[in-house]
């Protein structure tokens, strides 16, 4: 079979391409599935270029994300049968309940084989049924950036009616958030560098948007919109390059959830935590049960993920270049 392998840390150019993979087949408690589309996340490239921090497999087959059919189940599994439409769980052992170090150490793209490739097996625990109305395309963006952007909203942030949340940029984690968070009937209000991107922000629903670029005191402008109080909630992908006017922007007791560092480092003084008694709360993703949970709730209110640009499976360094260079809108996706 064909798939992609990280064989070294030099960034998109040490992806090959290896066309004679042998094709794995399912043990006890194992699934075989033929992969129809797979996307990336920022963590791709960190994976890429070495800088992902956890350990990385040798020759890793990389991305989390991917989604497609059953062709083969191994010996005790009972949960899924050959032609079932499933993605996998970025963590395949983590069912449910919090998360703990044993988890975290098999991620998919990182310390296991991932998603770009025609053939993966993962455990029975590590695949979800996905939306009877989307299309492979379209599940193949929910396992990191929905999931997390779902853990963040739902999960932590509890958002509901009534309250405003700040989304920063308008990347795949921010686009699943400004969903989710209209799905509650939260006011959003987005940030982005490009007004392109502002306006299409805004079709989806965004309330309110601000231009990074030519507002560069956006944590003013936000105070300013909800009348000095402060956002309910703060999804912030942009680490400590932001974190410091996310902070600002956050109503006294209440919460910024941490996902991203794609704004750079920085240094972040601690001090608005305690004396506004803020919470801030980093967010990994999530468990299968977060999954399916949320793909209840997409299949109940038919949401449909934004999806920027789509690639062939042979095009897949292009898909990593586009998502490197900031230019898409949504989730960047690789088709099989």
């Amino acid at each position: 079979m064909r798939a992609y392998e990280v064989r070294d840390a030099r960034g998109i150019d040490g992806i090959e391409l290896n066309s004679a993979r042998p094709r794995p087949e399912p043990g006890l408690g194992e699934v075989l599935i033929r992969v129809r589309a797979a996307s990336l996340n920022y963590r791709d490239l960190l994976v890429a270029k070495g800088r992902y921090g956890a350990a990385t497999k040798p020759s890793v087959v990389p991305l989390s994300d991917g989604a497609g059919e059953v062709v083969a189940v191994g010996g005790g599994v009972a949960s899924v049968k050959p032609g079932d439409r499933v993605a996998g769980a970025f963590f395949p052992r983590w069912a449910a309940g919090p998360i703990s170090a044993e988890v975290t150490k098999a991620a998919l793209g990182g310390s296991v084989d991932g998603m770009l490739a025609e053939y993966v097996v993962l455990p029975e625990t590590g695949v979800v049924a996905v939306p009877g109305h989307l299309g492979f395309e379209e599940a193949a963006t929910l396992p990191c950036a929905a999931v997390t952007a779902w853990n963040a909203v739902v999960g932590v942030g509890q958002v509901h009616a009534g309250q405003t949340v700040l989304l920063l940029g308008t990347g795949g984690v921010s686009m699943f958030a400004l969903q989710f968070a209209k799905l509650h009937g939260a006011t959003a209000i987005q940030t982005s560098g490009s007004e392109e991107k502002i306006e299409r922000a805004r079709a989806l629903g965004a309330d309110h948007t601000l231009n990074y670029r030519s507002v560069a005191d956006w944590d003013v402008e936000v105070l300013k919109l909800t009348g000095g109080r402060g956002v309910d909630l703060v999804v912030e992908v942009g680490g400590p390059g932001t974190l410091q006017r996310s902070l600002r922007a956050v109503r006294v007791g209440g919460t910024v959830v941490m996902i991203g560092l794609v704004a750079g480092t920085g240094e972040v003084n601690p001090m608005p935590l305690v004396a506004r008694a803020i919470r801030l709360q980093g967010v990994y993703v999530g468990s299968r049960q977060d999954f399916a949970d949320m793909n209840a709730a997409i299949a109940a209110h038919t949401l449909r993920p934004v999806i920027g640009k789509v690639f062939e499976f042979d095009q897949a360094l292009d898909a990593y270049r586009h998502l490197a260079a900031g230019a898409h809108f949504g989730k960047v996706v690789v088709r099989l």
